[in-house]
């Protein structure tokens, strides 16, 4: 059943596809959603789990919607629909994220009693029949309306391990921060400060990224408002989120800029290699560990990263609405995956194996289309 904003059943019947069941052929794209606006199905979101199978959410007004795979893509499950999140924040990376670990499948989203930066509270759901059915909402953040931005990131690591961190206002000005949780986000740690910037606020609107390895070291990404310069920075845990070591900047370029471009990159690790995908300027580039500098694979904007056992898959968009790419480490020049995209987002399963998984938003016409795509079994 589906619902607006103001708790009211509603099934529209440009709707209809989000339940129908959908078969995949090798190398295409499957639709999994489509809706109009105030219903619009938008932010998806994938993750791979160790088995293979893939989940995907995406936000429908103030609710998540979640499908599965366990046949590599080819068929997805009917969409289940996760508890009421009021006012999700959803756009421009905001929106609801996904992470699997050992027993259960995790949803963070944050939302609020007004929305629209105004307050939002960073707020965590699990499954543990296979996305079936979802527990209550356990707030994230310790601090109240503290997560208004919007903007957060979810990883799983090592047994049911998970670290969510977000951009944070409790302080007045905009910081990162995270918290972890061992039980499959049963209960979260408290907020620890991964960076504040000397500068006052890092960028204001651009989303976080984070990673764990296997032996669950933790990775936050950001991009920095320091001197001048919007800069890609990252900051490491080796007990697990509890502390975080000295922030250091990504590539050996700079940005100087005074202004948010709303754009914050992605990181991954597999094998113990960490690797990172950004925008600077009108360029992505993609840097991984042991590399001595950053690599331009592309123009464009809204990169995301899925480091597999061969090397890093990269996703992103020529801009906004328009042409997306993908570079296989195979290759040494992408190759177009769709015509006109939003948002796009890939992944793989722990440490780098499995599918490799994009889904991404696309509008055709007053509707909007959630998709994904099977690029590598």
């Amino acid at each position: 059943m589906i619902r607006d904003p103001q708790n009211r059943c509603v099934v529209p019947l440009l709707l209809i596809a989000v339940f129908a069941p959908v078969v995949a052929l090798a190398g295409e794209s499957v639709e999994l959603a489509r809706g109009v606006a105030p219903l619009n199905p938008r932010q998806p979101q994938v993750a791979v789990d160790a088995k293979g199978a893939i989940h995907v959410i995406f936000g429908v007004g103030d609710f998540i919607h979640y499908r599965r795979s366990d046949d590599g893509g080819k068929t997805f499950s009917d969409a289940v629909e996760l508890p009421a999140v009021p006012s999700m924040s959803l756009g421009m990376r905001r929106g609801p994220r996904i992470a699997v670990t050992d027993t259960s499948q995790c949803v963070a989203a944050i939302g609020g009693k007004q929305g629209k930066g105004r307050d939002g509270d960073l707020l965590a759901m699990k499954s543990l029949d296979g996305g079936k059915s979802w527990s209550a909402a356990v707030q994230v953040n310790d601090a109240a309306n503290s997560a208004r931005e919007g903007l957060h990131a979810m990883a799983a690591g090592p047994g049911d391990s998970l670290c969510c961190t977000w951009l944070d206002l409790r302080n007045g000005k905009t910081e990162i921060m995270a918290s972890s949780s061992t039980d499959g986000e049963a209960t979260w740690s408290r907020n620890v400060l991964v960076y504040r910037s000397p500068d006052g606020s890092v960028c204001e609107c651009c989303h976080p990224s984070v990673a764990i390895d296997e032996h669950g070291r933790v990775y936050v990404q950001w991009r920095n408002s320091l001197g001048g310069a919007r800069d890609i920075y990252v900051a490491s845990s080796s007990d697990g989120g509890r502390t975080f070591g000295k922030a250091t900047k990504v590539g050996n370029g700079s940005w100087p800029l005074d202004a948010c471009p709303m754009d914050g990159g992605s990181i991954a690790v597999a094998d113990g290699q960490l690797a990172s995908a950004w925008r600077s300027e009108k360029s992505v580039y993609l840097l991984v560990a042991g590399q001595s500098e950053e690599r331009r694979i592309g123009a464009g904007e809204q990169p995301w990263i899925a480091m597999t056992n061969v090397g890093p898959f990269v996703v992103w968009l020529r801009q906004r609405s328009d042409l997306a790419y993908i570079l296989n480490p195979r290759s040494e020049t992408p190759r177009e995956l769709a015509a006109h995209a939003s948002d796009p987002v890939i992944a793989c399963g722990p440490n780098g194996l499995g599918p490799v998984v994009v889904v991404w938003e696309s509008r055709d016409g007053k509707s909007n289309t959630i998709h994904c795509e099977v690029v590598e079994e």
